[in-house]
């Protein structure tokens, strides 16, 4: 019976393990496929970190997004635009970088407790809007930007993109989630 129990705590473990380290290589294919449309590319790497949180939990899914931001700073090209190294965080849109991690913890923790959609979806632009604070103050330091300059070229145009990937994930996070808990029952 006690080996048993230490069987089941070990293949969970595990499983928590591989599926983190899974969605952080899922983040490392999908960021770096991005479309240079200006001093901030767009990249799929928030739709990464959103459908990570729908497999695993808020937890897991910001270690997940760590993972992936310590993979590219050790100089793996797997950031925007196949680039790496800490040159990209240092540079202007590096506090977009670091604001995925708060984005990951809000959007992750109100994911993780609320199962209305409309609250979920909440939750990613809350999430995503403290990014953006983030990344636009950092840019506006970096390079030299006014607020409004800075939210003209690094965020504006990225609201109708974002909003459909946090559609996507609302709409297939759910799915994943429950075809992945059936299949370890």
């Amino acid at each position: 019976m006690i080996q048993e129990n230490t069987c089941t705590s070990r293949s969970t473990h595990t499983y928590a393990m591989v599926t983190t380290a899974f969605m952080a290589a899922v983040t490392c294919i999908l960021a770096p496929l991005s479309i240079p449309i200006g001093p901030v590319p767009i990249s799929l790497t928030n739709l990464a970190i959103y459908l990570s949180l729908y497999l695993l939990n808020w937890k897991r899914g910001t270690i997940s997004y760590c993972l992936y931001l310590l993979i590219g700073l050790a100089g793996l090209p797997v950031f925007s635009g196949f680039s790496g190294g800490i040159g990209k965080l240092a540079g202007p849109t590096g506090g977009y970088i670091i604001g995925f991690i708060p984005m990951a913890i809000i959007a992750g923790i109100i994911i993780d407790h609320f199962r209305k959609r409309w609250i979920q979806l909440l939750g990613m632009i809350i999430g995503t809007a403290v990014c953006y604070v983030f990344g636009t103050a950092w840019f506006c330091m970096q390079a030299g930007y006014t607020v409004s300059a800075a939210l003209a070229v690094c965020v504006i145009p990225f609201i109708p993109g974002d909003l459909i990937k946090m559609v996507i994930a609302l709409t297939i996070g759910p799915v994943i989630r429950q075809r992945t808990e059936t299949a370890i029952r």
